[in-house]
């Protein structure tokens, strides 16, 4: 059976503004007090999934890369190489083990752990990445493009791509890896960006940017990051529909207090979470 963790391997801060879209400051302060910069505190979760053959991570987090502007900007709180430490530390597991990544997209603060120094991470890994995200991040508009830092992933891909270690996923829905009896699958949402990938192992699914924290689980409550945040809205009503059908329990990627939960619609029919799972603040969580 597979063991699935959670890393917590750094924290950062966004404008809050912007994490909220057209939600007025005085609806989204209540839930979640930004600092004097109007910046509010944010996990950078990942996850990591081992099965009989493999150890697998759900995304890399932002890495340790930026220069000190960068992190004062965002409030990056971490050490060097926080993943190689978190596995080593805590698991045994050194950064060759890892077999897998799967990405869900290329924006900077999912893919920045895949190298230390000018090194792969994970050299032996095999890259999980929707090849029409993979294109679009090579070319985003105008609006999002602060959020694709191409001379950082671009030459890593590559490396995996000369090495034969990567895996471009197609269409909306499927599979994608099979270790025994474990199976890893997932769907794609739009509106934050074309073809981010959730994964789905066990009765988890991991939501990345669709819904961030528990604070965008209400449905018209979506980032101003965005690149199409109508769009956003309609595919957080099919992913709800989808995990009620299936009772999935939702992974929240950047909630800094609670890693997840539960869904259910509400007596005014509305979608809210009927159970909140507490993050320890540690570097680890067995779930």
């Amino acid at each position: 059976m597979a063991r699935i963790y959670l890393m917590h391997p750094a924290t950062f801060k966004l404008d809050g503004g912007a994490m909220f879209g057209i939600i007025p400051k005085p609806l989204w302060s209540k839930r979640i007090r930004p600092d004097e910069f109007n910046r509010i505190h944010m996990s950078l979760r990942i996850m990591l999934i081992q099965t009989k053959n493999r150890n697998i991570l759900i995304d890399t987090g932002i890495g340790d890369y930026h220069n000190e502007k960068f992190c004062q900007q965002f409030d990056i709180n971490s050490r060097p190489k926080p993943i190689t430490n978190i596995l080593s530390q805590e698991l045994e597991i050194k950064t060759e083990d890892i077999t897998d990544i799967i990405l869900s997209h290329l924006h900077f603060d999912h893919v920045g752990g895949l190298a230390e120094g000018n090194k792969l991470t994970f050299p032996n890994a095999t890259i999980h990445l929707h090849k029409d995200h993979f294109e679009y991040a090579k070319n985003p508009t105008l609006r999002d493009t602060g959020s694709f830092q191409k001379n950082y992933f671009r030459p890593l891909l590559e490396q995996y791509i000369a090495k034969n270690q990567i895996n471009f996923i197609s269409g909306n829905e499927g599979n994608i890896l099979k270790d025994g009896e474990e199976e890893i699958s997932f769907l794609t949402s739009f509106g934050h960006t074309p073809y981010m990938i959730h994964p789905i192992v066990k009765d988890y699914i991991y939501m990345a940017d669709l819904v961030p924290m528990r604070h965008h689980v209400n449905i018209p409550w979506v980032m101003g990051y965005d690149i199409e945040p109508g769009t956003t809205t309609v595919y957080k009503e099919k992913f709800y529909q989808y995990i009620l059908k299936h009772n999935l329990k939702m992974i929240f990627e950047h909630d800094d207090e609670v890693w997840g939960g539960t869904l259910h619609k509400d007596e005014r029919g509305r979608y809210a979470l009927k159970e909140e799972f507490k993050s320890n603040q540690n570097s680890l969580l067995e779930i």
